[in-house]
């Protein structure tokens, strides 16, 4: 079963849920599992931070300071939890429902204007529910989406792993050799490790006695044990003594319990508990969640303070894989160690997610994560009975590494401040070892080696260090994608960041500037170098930007060089060392300048993605994964597509900036694949005098369609409005105003299904039809016997830009309605071929096979289509760096606009609902066409509509009927409980009776209170 999500920008609003059955195979039987989850803001209840600690009474005064007066009812809920006594820097605001959002909104001006006030959040609640069918403790899996704080486990098949993989070993400890350093007498004493989960039972036998030093409870239920069985599967991994061995039997746990037994956790009990570690002076947490929101403020700031107060954070970086950009927060941020899994055949799990960090497109490039990867596949653990249960996932890596954490923190405890955060990843890092067949984007540095780990701490010195150590674009397969295509001429300047580990200070800064000294061949290299101005806590940035001299337009083999500078420590450090100077090795693989036929511009600037708006999937099929997240760039979930461009001899160049700032001069073909982004004006009239000189256009679209956007909404309680999201798949209203000038436009059908090319099926999933195109140009309709496309409308066309069908020197328009077919994230069918065959005609001017015989637009005879215009109330100009232009439907006089519809609705989700190839527009959104201008094209649509518009009274009066019998009933109920009642207050009168004793029903014949 699929269920539906509520989504919304504003508060940051992501709600999805889903459910479904799988097939588990256990360590003793099989099981199934259902799951169902959510996130959602909580309404009219903020979380107001501080710029400091205050206690109750100063924090109280703050909040009735800056909301006196305020004609509306509020109040800072209480916090019945371990951390309410101390002071804190955040209070929980609650609004009464007489709020309009006029007056949050001046609540929330109110208390930014103070200077106590650090920022006002919405409140977010997150669920998760599990159904299992079978014992407790058996192998569980969970769905594949991950919102903020949802547990990170993996699917199990049934029957274990799978042929051909070897089977886990005895105890996990055993084979990462904890028992050399058992041996010598470290196990984890002194050490305190804090594991944020569901909670753990008092006295459970895995547990050595005494070493649970607390368990906390930071939910709203009563009770501090698991009722569900990963918190006690966490806490076995890091510190079970029996049966299914632990790391650490000897640290010392504090168990934070989130999460209720129902899964439900809130963003203020996390920072809560959060403050409430740093009180306790814990060492290391283990975290065992997270979500593809790396914009939710509180949270990320709580981790940044937790880690510059010394904590060590282990975090699962997810379970979104094979697919690359699927990175969970927080252990995409720098000063978190971010946990892969691998089964024990050492290759990286299928499940596991893959890199880059997404946080810096569309301007620059991801970070390497990963940072290191672990056993993670068919791992034994501790269970609710005290046997042992097998879960496979990066949650149950992260404790892993977390255990080996508390180990090696255990047998260098006497050094002090020089071990903390950055020197624990430091040593992590430089021990792990290397995969052979992986890249860096999926295993980070490796494999976690627990004892060379051990002999690197041992003898740490602090220092600063960087990760990746070196860049080596020779280096395949570990240094891809920079390996995959050499470096020429003119091309744009490959971007490589560099996360700098400063293990000397919790502050610190680069002196002076960066120093590039040429090696062998480096002067056919330019160079620039730009890094964070302070590298707090623990850690910063060093952005590469290298390209090709002059000089090096016709070379072809490998120039070399150094990047060399000085970390320095700011204020206090944990030793006596105040600087480390650094020398990062670069090796280039230099090719002479390709021709242009070869050479693709991919347009990245006007990509969006969630968590800066509401960017719905691009599918409407798939709920699982309801959002648009993974980047669409050609490293992360257009991966295999940019595999088999370059494999066809293209070389793919990626803009992050407008496409003014391009020379079209040196490109055969403009790739927008997927857009969300505005256009400029002056890139709209830059774009068009670049196809008149040679440049062609290869579009893969996505629906867009107001109707069901609205379909795809939420009624908000704080602003009493519907939101909807930010665009559709794609921006169809800014593509139609980028391709008008040629004589293209993009209709708002909403097409679903399969169609034939040749002896080829093209997947149509959720795109959108052409509505105008140029008269000679060719068209590839869906629709008829060799489709499943129920609605005959062009999808796939072939136009020359000029007037005539060849005109020498101007470029080419190839346009697809969906990019589904191209794009790893939920694909049915891969369309790669169709794309080559589109480039090929843009660079090289000849028509596919499959083309021969199709129809141009005038003889086709298609009927028109309607527009798709802007969302009224669109909150994309939030995200927008470039501002709307005209209505779509301005320059195009034929075309049939879509106005907004307003309809009151229920706050659920409605889904997208659309039949196979059925228009996405209702037909009373549709805007019929003046008489003077209803041409014959239309007459049919007109028609149509107007026979469906007849049948509305029928409608109406069956809709009557309903409400008058669901009215009926509603009374009869409302007498029958008035009666029961009047029965109630009669035996209240009776004497001898004290209240709340019990008298015998005469009908129903069982005990009732009074």
């Amino acid at each position: 079963r699929l269920g539906g999500m509520r989504l919304t920008l504003c508060s940051l609003l992501c709600v999805a849920m889903a459910t479904g059955i799988y097939a588990c195979g256990g360590n003793q039987t099989d099981s199934e599992l259902r799951y169902e989850f959510s996130t959602e803001t909580v309404p009219r209840e903020y979380i107001v931070r501080y710029a400091g600690y205050h206690g109750n009474e100063a924090r109280a005064c703050l909040l009735s300071g800056a909301l006196a007066g305020l004609p509306c009812a509020w109040r800072a809920v209480r916090r019945d939890n371990p951390a309410a006594q101390h002071p804190s820097d955040f209070d929980l605001l609650r609004l009464a429902f007489n709020c309009t959002p006029a007056l949050t909104a001046e609540a929330t001006r109110r208390l930014l204007a103070s200077d106590a006030v650090r920022s006002v959040t919405p409140q977010r609640r997150v669920t998760r529910t599990l159904h299992g069918f079978g014992p407790a403790d058996e192998d569980v899996e969970l769905p594949r989406w991950h919102s903020r704080r949802s547990f990170s486990h993996a699917p199990i098949v049934s029957g274990g792993l799978g042929a051909g993989v070897r089977p886990a070993p005895t105890q996990i400890t055993s084979a990462l050799q904890a028992d050399v350093l058992w041996s010598v007498g470290f196990s984890g004493r002194g050490v305190r490790v804090s594991v944020f989960d569901t909670g753990l039972a008092a006295g459970h036998g895995h547990f050595k006695r005494g070493r649970v030093k607390e368990r906390s409870n930071w939910t709203n239920e009563k009770t501090l044990d698991d009722g569900l069985g990963h918190g006690t599967f966490v806490a076995g991994v890091i510190a079970s003594y029996r049966d299914c061995l632990g790391f650490a039997p000897d640290a010392d746990l504090y168990i934070f319990r989130v999460f209720t037994n129902a899964q439900v956790s809130y963003t203020s009990w996390f920072l809560d508990a959060f403050n409430y570690a740093m009180l306790r002076r814990i060492h290391v947490i283990n975290l065992s969640i997270g979500g593809p929101d790396f914009l939710d403020r509180p949270f990320v700031d709580k981790v940044w303070e937790l880690t510059s107060n010394g904590v060590v954070l282990v975090s699962a970086i997810g379970n979104d894989g094979p697919l690359y950009g699927t990175l969970n927060n927080p252990a995409d941020q720098m000063d978190v160690v971010g946990v892969g899994g691998i089964d024990f055949d050492d290759r990286v799990a299928r499940f596991s997610s893959r890199g880059m960090t997404t946080w810096e497109l569309p301007d620059g490039y991801g970070r390497l994560k990963p940072d290191i990867v672990t056993y993670g596949a068919g791992m034994r653990g501790s269970g609710l009975r005290e046997t042992c249960r097998a879960l496979s996932g990066t949650s149950v890596a992260s404790p892993v590494v977390a255990g080996a954490v508390a180990l090696l923190y255990s047998a260098v405890l006497h050094r002090g401040p020089v071990i903390n955060p950055a020197s624990i990843k430091q040593a992590l890092l430089a021990s792990a070892r290397r995969l052979p067949d992986a890249n860096m984007f999926e295993q980070g540095h490796g494999k976690l080696d627990l004892l060379r780990a051990y002999q690197l701490l041992r003898a740490y010195k602090p220092q600063a260090s960087l990760s990746p150590s070196y860049i080596d674009f020779t280096d395949c397969p570990y240094m891809w994608p920079y390996c995959s295509q050499p470096m020429y001429f003119t091309g744009l300047p490959v971007v490589v960041n560099v996360t700098i580990l400063n293990g000397m200070s919790v502050a610190g800064r680069i002196r002076g500037e960066p120093l590039w000294i040429d090696g062998q061949n480096g002067r056919l290299l330019t160079v620039s170098a730009t890094h964070s101005e302070l590298l707090w806590p623990w850690s910063g940035w060093l952005a590469l930007q290298l390209g090709v001299a002059e000089a090096g337009a016709d070379f072809d083999g490998v120039a070399e060089g150094w990047l060399n500078f000085t970390v320095e420590t700011v204020g206090a450090g944990v030793g006596e060392e105040t600087s480390t100077e650094l020398s990062l090795p670069v090796r280039v693989r230099i090719a002479p300048r390709p021709p242009r036929s070869r050479r693709l511009l991919w347009d990245q600037f006007h990509s969006l993605r969630y968590p800066s708006g509401y960017f719905p999937r691009d599918n409407l099929r798939v709920k699982l994964d309801p959002l648009d997240w993974h980047g669409d760039h050609p490293h992360t979930n257009f991966r295999d597509l940019y595999g088999r461009l370059r494999s066809a001899g293209y070389f793919v160049e990626v803009a992050g900036r407008p496409l003014t700032c391009y020379n079209a001069s040196n490109y055969g073909a403009l790739l927008l694949v997927d857009t969300e982004e505005e256009f400029f004006p002056e890139e709209v009239a830059k774009l068009g005098r670049d196809v008149a000189a040679g440049l062609s256009v290869l579009v893969l679209a996505d629906w867009y369609n107001t109707s069901v956007m609205r379909r795809v909404r939420f009624f908000d309680e704080n602003t009493r409005q519907w939101w909807v999201p930010d665009t559709g798949g794609a921006n169809v209203p800014a593509l139609n105003d980028l391709l008008g000038q040629f004589g293209v436009a993009l209709g708002d059908r909403v097409l679903d299904g399969e169609f034939r090319l040749g002896d080829r099926l093209v997947a149509f999933s959720s795109g959108c039809d052409i509505a105008k195109f140029p008269d000679d140009g060719r068209l590839i309709g869906a629709g008829g016997a060799k489709s499943r496309l129920e609605v005959r409308a062009p999808v796939l066309g072939f136009a020359h830009a000029g007037s005539q069908p060849v005109r020498p020197g101007t470029g080419r328009i190839a346009v697809l309605g969906d990019s589904n077919c191209a794009d790893s994230a939920h694909q049915l069918a891969d369309c790669y071929w169709l794309v080559a065959a589109m480039l090929h005609f843009a660079t090289a001017a000849r028509l596919p096979a499959f083309a021969d015989g199709f129809q141009t637009w005038k003889s086709a005879g298609v009927p028109p289509s309607p527009l798709p215009m802007r969302m009224e109330g669109s909150r994309l100009r939030l995200h927008s760096r470039s501002p709307p232009a005209a209505p779509p439907a301005a320059g195009l006089p034929d075309a049939v606009a879509l106005p907004p519809r307003r309809r009151r609705g229920s706050r659920r989700f409605e889904a997208a609902g659309l039949s196979r190839g059925q228009p996405g527009a209702a037909a009373e959104d549709r805007v019929p066409l003046p008489p003077d201008r209803l041409s014959a094209e239309s007459l049919e649509s007109a028609i149509r509509n107007r026979q469906q518009t007849a049948a509305a009274p029928i409608d109406r009066a069956f809709r009557l009927f309903a409400l008058s019998c669901t009215l009926l009933a509603a009374a009869g109920l409302l007498a029958f409980a008035a009666s029961r009642c009047r029965r109630r207050l009669s035996r209240r009168a009776r004497p001898g009776l004290a209240p709340g004793a019990l008298v015998r029903s005469a009908s129903a014949g069982i005990d009732q209170p009074l």
